[in-house]
């Protein structure tokens, strides 16, 4: 072998026939990792497929099975993607899509024998990892990810360099480095890349159900919602939090009752499907406006508090002062609306048009509540004297809120108002608008939110979904829609202060919740720490996740000299051309500079470098035995030395024998300082013999 080539085939290893198991076992680990963040959605039992097909993989590698031949293979694949399409049940979604994807994933461990195959599932897991971004954009679940990630980079290290040392450590140390080395071309990157809106866009959801309100409202419906703690959506303001008793966030209206069900009675106008822009909001907060990030709903329906406007654009003004996106959210939106004053947004305060709408009742059902509405309505001048009569009523005499309300399965307004007088908010709004109806007023259900508490610092209110709430709004001649609600007078504590002091003598507050922090709020520990994570993810999807078009647009236009489109993309190209450059000229010193890290390399340099200043050229394609012989003729002195020298780089590439590496180089390193002295002594006598006849002459 040629003397120039050593350092270029040291440490190298042939392609191995078989997956090393290490390497697995990095992979199973990363697949294991990816698998969490999509566990809410995935049928339990395509993940149980998944693990049953790792660990067959698992187990086929340390022989204690046999992985599948073709036809088994085949008749494997064939039944679980049989079970797949039952279960999906002609939903065909980005949800669908995904799933498949992963159960694709799954089946792919039963082919997985070769360093190829690992390429191949490497790729294919690092492309689940950016699936799981579709689904759970939140900071914590980045990081998983992320994690995911550094465990395929590990597993591609073992797999290269299965006998370095400590291969572990070096590998995390090596992913750290780089990590450092391409942040700030990332960061650069994202910040300037320009972000042009999708071509197209396809839903994601799947028909699973999620928490939050429904468009339909049964008696016991909200206050089983109220028993969750999970957050609905953030709202941030240009000003001073609004007060707790003015947190009515408006969703849905509700106005046919069929039996003991409310619903909408016309259905959601047809509008044509389009995206849900993420990013409404840009730009600072002006006085009025507020900021609303969404959680995911898989409903159309935007929350805003009464007399409100909206500011950005992918939100749409709908009838009866409500706001619906295109189409539903299915995945977080940030929206910006604003308040104003009422008679800004009320429309119309004349009789409604479709007043009969507003008056619908059953035929039959609920005698006694029909026979109060008659004796409110033969007591009563006017409309607003029946609703504040019926008010007083629910102030006055002993009535109940409770989030452990007792059946009501015949009659349910009647055993309300007149037996139990125990119940929920849909309940008492239920109940109400019931008796107005009867009594002549046109009157709805309202659907939405009441409350919010602050979160860190009181820099944004945090809605949760034990915060839902139903109201009534009644139709008054000369005021329009106004807004009465039975809670406010059966259980102020509710409206003023929030649900845990509305029943703190029940103690029923997130009774089924245990793990939640919500739960314990005397425990001022475990609220604080509970607020920072909750800051700490909602600035990443303000700031990160939801920095989109508008958001970018804003912040560059706010940089000396302002920039557009065009000057995002004149600066993206420079930043990729300078990375490139730089990733360019750093490659071409390592490739320089990379036979120095090698101990045997440097040696060997050494030793062609003490050659050349003695005067004996190293030739190309030249062994270490036949440079030692050339050095033997040149420099008798030398001979022995570097024949010795010679044979240990031949031993160390070529032997057999299991000596030190380390003892190796010592001896090597004794012959090269004692060929150094050696030569130099041999080249002093020879200018030494070269000089005494020029003087002899003289």
């Amino acid at each position: 072998m040629a003397l120039s080539g050593l350092a270029a085939t040291s440490g190298i290893h042939g392609n191995a026939p078989a997956l090393p198991t290490r390497a697995l076992l990095w992979l199973i680990a990363s697949f294991a990792v990816l698998l969490v963040p999509q566990w809410d959605r995935l049928p339990i039992w395509l993940v149980v497929t998944c693990v049953v097909l790792a660990g067959w993989r698992y187990m086929a590698q340390s022989g204690r099975v046999r992985l599948p031949g073709k036809w088994l293979k085949t008749g494997i694949m064939l039944v679980v993607i049989t079970v797949y399409v039952g279960t999906v049940q002609g939903r065909f979604t980005v949800d669908t899509a995904a799933s498949f994807f992963v159960l694709a994933v799954g089946l792919k461990w039963l082919e997985t024998r070769s360093r190829r195959d690992f390429y191949v599932l490497f790729f294919i897991l690092v492309y689940l990892a950016t699936v799981n971004f579709l689904f759970h954009q939140q900071i914590y679940w980045a990081v998983l990810n992320l994690f995911a990630v550094g465990l395929l980079l590990v597993g591609l290290q073992v797999l290269n360099a299965p006998d370095l040392p400590d291969t572990m450590a070096s590998g995390w140390r090596r992913l750290g480095m780089m990590l450092l080395k391409t942040l700030p071309i990332v960061i650069l990157l994202f910040v300037f890349f320009p972000r042009m809106a999708p071509l197209w866009s396809v839903p994601m959801v799947s028909g699973q159900a999620r928490t939050g309100i429904s468009d339909t409202m049964r008696p016991g419906d909200i206050s089983n919602l109220a028993q969750s703690s999970e957050r609905a959506f953030r709202a941030t303001f240009g000003e001073e939090l609004p007060a707790y008793r003015d947190r009515y966030w408006r969703g849905l209206i509700l106005d046919y009752l069929d039996g003991e069900t409310w619903r909408q009675g016309r259905e959601e106008p047809f509008r044509r499907p389009g995206r849900v822009a993420v990013d409404g909001g840009a730009g600072e907060l002006e006085r009025g406006q507020y900021d609303v990030l969404l959680e995911p709903t898989d409903q159309t329906w935007a929350f805003a508090l009464e007399n409100s406007v909206a500011v950005s654009d992918n939100v749409l003004s709908a009838d009866d002062s409500l706001f619906r996106f295109r189409r539903p959210a299915d995945s977080s939106v940030r929206y910006r609306m604003k308040l104003a004053a009422a008679e800004v947004t009320r429309t119309d305060t004349a009789e409604p048009d479709n007043v009969r709408r507003y008056l619908q009742l059953p035929s039959e059902g609920n005698p006694r509540a029909r026979d109060l509405a008659e004796d409110l309505r033969a007591t009563a001048a006017s409309d607003r004297e029946v609703v504040n009569a019926l008010m007083s009523k629910f102030r006055e005499q002993e009535y109940f809120y409770t989030l452990r309300p007792p059946a009501m399965p015949n009659d349910g307004v009647d055993t309300l108002l007149f037996d139990e007088k125990r119940g929920f908010c849909a309940h008492y709004a239920g109940a109400a608008t019931f008796v107005f109806r009867a009594a002549g007023i046109p009157s709805r259900v309202v659907v939405g939110y009441q409350g919010g508490d602050p979160g860190a610092d009181d820099e944004y209110l945090i809605v949760r979904q034990y915060d839902a709430h139903a109201w009534v709004e009644v139709w008054l001649q000369g005021q329009g829609w106004v807004r009465v609600d039975p809670t406010a007078a059966i259980a102020p504590d509710r409206i003023e202060l929030g649900l845990r002091d509305a029943v703190a003598d029940e103690g029923s507050f997130l009774e089924n919740e245990w793990a939640s922090p919500q739960r314990y709020g005397d425990i001022a520990v475990l609220q604080w720490a509970s607020l920072q994570v909750d800051r700490i993810n909602y600035q990443w999807q303000r700031w990160v996740v939801g920095y989109q078009g508008q958001s970018q647009m804003d912040l560059m236009s706010r940089l000396p000299g302002g920039m557009g489109l065009k000057e995002l993309g004149y600066a993206t190209a420079g930043i990729v051309g300078l990375a490139l450059l730089i990733a360019g000229l750093v490659s071409a010193w390592q490739v320089r500079g990379s036979g120095s890290r090698d101990p045997m390399v440097r040696l060997i340099s050494q030793w062609h470098r003490l050659c050349e200043r003695s005067g004996i050229p190293v030739r190309q394609g030249e062994t270490p035995v036949q440079l030692a012989q050339r050095i033997g003729a040149a420099r008798p002195a030398a001979s022995n030395t570097a024949r010795s020298f010679a044979r240990l780089v031949n031993k160390h590439y070529y032997g057999s024998e299991s000596v030190a590496q380390s003892d190796s180089r010592n001896a090597m390193r004794r012959l090269l300082s004692t060929m150094r002295r050696q030569l130099q002594r041999d080249s002093g006598q020879a200018n030494t013999a070269r000089k005494t006849p020029a003087r002899s002459e003289g």
